[in-house]
Order: C-alpha cells, then sequence, then structure tokens
C-alpha cells in the first residue's frame, strides 16, 4: 500500500506542476487551450486514485483526522505531495534497529 502511495503522490504532484503550467500557458499567453483540458483531466483521475490510496493508508496506519486531511489536501497544492509523500514514509516505515556497541 504504501508503495502505491509514494507512485501516486509523485504521479499527482507531477500533474498538477504540468497543469499549473499549462494554466499559465492558456491565461497568460493564449496558448495551449486543448492540452489544458486534457492535463486536467490526467490530474483529476490520479488523484482520485491518490485520494483513495492515500485515505485507505491513513486508516490502516490509524492517522488521527487532522493528519489524514492534510496528506489528502497534499494532492490539491503545487508541491506539498512532495513533501506529504516524505514525512508519510519516514513515519510508515518501520524503524531499523540501530545495533548497540559492544563494550569493552
Amino acid at each position: 500500500m504504501l508503495t502505491w502511495y509514494r507512485v501516486l503522490a509523485y504521479a499527482t504532484g507531477c500533474a498538477l506542476l504540468l497543469l499549473c503550467g499549462f494554466m499559465v500557458a492558456k491565461y497568460g499567453f493564449g496558448a495551449g487551450k486543448d492540452a489544458t483540458l486534457y492535463v486536467a483531466q490526467l490530474h483529476g483521475y490520479l488523484y482520485m486514485a491518490y485520494f483513495v490510496v492515500a485515505f485507505l493508508l491513513g486508516m490502516k496506519l490509524k492517522w488521527p483526522l487532522g493528519k489524514l486531511v492534510l496528506v489528502l489536501l497534499a494532492g490539491t497544492i503545487p508541491l506539498a505531495s512532495f513533501f506529504a509523500e516524505r514525512r508519510v514514509v519516514r513515519d510508515a516505515a518501520p524503524q531499523k534497529a540501530v545495533p548497540e556497541p559492544v563494550g569493552v
């Protein structure tokens, strides 16, 4: 589940950045009107998948409601999904046991 979350977080974040670029091109320069529609649809589908996987992961890991909402919203704010992904992976990954030094 964590791997699916990571893939979808990166894909959603990249699609959102691409969409922001196309929106600037569309409204700022009058270019790429048709492409903007397709990129917006791509981001929409990716976000729906991200939302479902993040929700299921949050339920499995028993996140508090505030954390769950913030992670779910991360797919709608440019660059936020990348930061949320790093924090979720750090918190969800099992901690490696550090061996104790042997006393002499």
